[in-house]
């Protein structure tokens, strides 16, 4: 049977104004409730719930819908060792030698450091790669389109869908992060993009007393 190019949008059934607005504000609400946590429990959760999460980042919208990332799951306690490892490396560079010290001041209202033990302790990091170019069957190259952007959009889905079950995040960058390449055996196609570190937060878990830009700061009107 041959493939139609086009199909029939599936479209929501159409809601009132007032209703339309009090549903983005109840979303709004929600998100704004999300917050990076660094100190994390090892309570287990449902892989369901992560793959779920995984398929909706899925979702977002990529260059040519050529889908240029790869996300990578690690619950095992070995790899989450050796991850951790490598990232405290880097990160012990980062603040002893590379970061410049106007960075390092803006740091100081989070109080972070080298230390990264959330590597091990929380239940699961996603590992986000983003793909340079396709690899056909025949080994030939396929290009892929505004990559970065791809693999952005993605991965704020990803974040919005595990904070909408009720589990918290962290973006880990450490840089350089080529050791995740080689830890985790992926192609050479492919470029770590970041950690997303999830699970449930410790209990009494605390965060830094910092604010959102107000609507007006960041939203242009014409």
């Amino acid at each position: 049977m041959k493939k139609e190019k086009h199909i029939l949008l599936n479209t929501p059934t159409k809601i009132s104004d007032d209703q339309l607005v009090k549903n983005s504000e109840i979303f709004f609400e929600k998100m704004n409730s999300r917050r990076t946590v660094r100190t994390f429990s090892s309570e287990p959760i449902p892989i369901e719930v992560i793959k779920n999460a995984i398929k909706t980042a899925s979702t977002a919208p990529s260059g040519a819908n050529k889908q240029p990332w790869h996300f990578v799951l690690v619950m095992d306690p070995e790899i989450k060792k050796q991850i951790r490892i490598a990232a405290e490396k880097e990160e012990k560079e980062f603040y002893s030698n590379r970061a410049p010290e106007e960075w390092l001041k803006d740091l100081e209202q989070f109080e972070t450091n080298e230390y990264k033990p959330f590597l091990e302790i929380a239940p699961y990091l996603i590992v986000v790669f983003e793909e340079k170019y396709k690899v056909k069957s025949d080994g030939e190259r396929e290009k892929n389109y505004y990559i970065k952007e791809s693999v952005g959009l993605a991965t704020g889905l990803l974040l919005t869908a595990l904070h909408n079950v009720g589990i918290a995040t962290l973006t880990h960058t450490p840089s350089p992060m080529k050791f995740l390449s080689e830890i985790l055996n992926r192609p050479n196609n492919e470029t770590p993009f970041l950690i997303v570190v999830a699970g449930y937060p410790e209990k009494g878990t605390m965060v830094p007393n910092i604010k959102r830009k107000d609507l007006d700061k960041i939203l242009t009107v014409y």
